[in-house]
């Protein structure tokens, strides 16, 4: 399979034409092709096209010839390519195994390179309203033209081949592909990563080291990069809460966090009693208040963070969000007239005077 140019596209109703990517895959024996255009194109469009053609085909193969292009290959090697995870997923749900080409060496691929100047020539100077309407004549192409041609190697008709070739496709899965999001993330000190704005929790021993995340509408999985092995799966959570189970807690402080409790100690003794207030009541979700109330000291200064932790321990409220809005709605500095720093004028207009008259003798 492959990507080339397709026919020009209306993007939407009153806008300009675009030029749509004609995605081909074609099948080795009998050169039946699944053909689809699309305006745009990422991971998932790239996994969803082979899904539609396979569905189209009524069955999967059991090897895909690609390129090296961003979509599916990661890293291009003709020995050990890294694959893109959604992309390498898809195709283990359909039983299939990519096999990417030497880089810049299109005619390990001449079947579906031909394939694509195939369908080029039929949609060649064609504009169409909308992408509808240009995959509907594509697939009218495909059903009456493309089908029935005499292939020129094989010398036979390619819906027949195809009715030959058929049998042999692998069946398709009872259930389509769940797709998901993916990225990783590095472990902070409450043993969280963070999606989304949600915070789930892993096993102890992984702070500050980095993990492969896959999530979806339902769930989060935690993974390690290095073997690919589940570490937790957790249920979504709504933005600003945590899941971490109950297992994971740390039985004992960790070293980090007895480190960043130190610095907030030596930042002020208010300071220090309200951060560690904040761990003994919350646990790990206070460790990011707590670097909120570091990052505050930085911004206010130190003193004026001090001042609000003790209005915050005297008043009973443990909350980060208290200190906060605290140091924003604070009196701000002013200028004073009467200062036991300033001196008053007729000090400076005497010395002024005394300079004056020692210059002038």
């Amino acid at each position: 399979m492959d990507y080339g140019q397709g026919a020009m596209v209306r993007d939407r109703p009153g806008g300009k034409y675009r030029r749509t990517r004609l995605f081909v895959m074609t099948l080795g024996c009998s050169r039946k092709a699944a053909r689809f255009l699309t305006l745009r194109s990422s991971s998932r469009i790239w996994a969803e096209l082979h899904e539609r053609a396979f569905r189209r085909l009524g069955g999967s193969t059991r090897v895909v010839v690609l390129d090296n292009l961003r979509e599916g290959v990661l890293v291009p090697d003709i020995y050990d390519p890294i694959l893109n995870p959604l992309y390498h997923d898809v195709l283990a749900h359909y039983g299939a195994v990519a096999l990417p080409c030497r880089i810049k060496d299109p005619d390990r691929k001449g079947k579906v390179e031909s394939g694509i100047g195939h369908a080029q020539r039929a949609l060649k100077g064609k504009r169409f309203e909308s992408l509808e309407e240009a995959q509907l004549y594509l697939d009218r192409w495909e059903a009456n033209c493309a089908d029935t041609r005499i292939h020129g190697t094989t010398k036979r008709q390619v819906a027949a081949m195809f009715a030959e070739e058929k049998p042999a496709l692998l069946p398709l899965p009872l259930e389509p592909f769940r797709y998901y999001q993916h990225g990783q993330r590095t472990v902070h000190l409450d043993g969280c990563v963070e999606v989304e704005a949600a915070y789930y929790g892993l096993p102890p021993g992984w702070i500050g080291r980095q993990v492969n995340v896959q999530w979806d509408e339902l769930y989060v999985r935690l993974l390690d990069p290095r073997t690919g092995l589940l570490l937790r799966e957790h249920v979504r959570q709504k933005r600003g809460w945590y899941r971490i189970k109950e297992e994971d807690h740390p039985k004992q402080k960790p070293l980090r966090v007895s480190q960043l409790l130190w610095r907030a100690g030596r930042a002020g003794s208010h300071i220090g009693t309200f951060c560690n207030l904040l761990y003994s009541q919350l646990g790990e979700p206070g460790i990011r208040r707590i670097l909120g109330i570091l990052s505050l000291a930085k911004k206010y200064g130190t003193a004026a963070v001090e001042d609000a932790c003790a209005a915050a321990l005297e008043m009973g409220v443990h909350e980060y969000r208290f200190v906060r809005r605290f140091l924003e709605r604070g009196p701000q500095l002013t200028l004073r007239q009467v200062d036991p720093l300033i001196r008053e004028l007729v000090h400076y207009r005497d010395l002024i005077h005394q300079k004056t008259k020692e210059q002038e003798e």
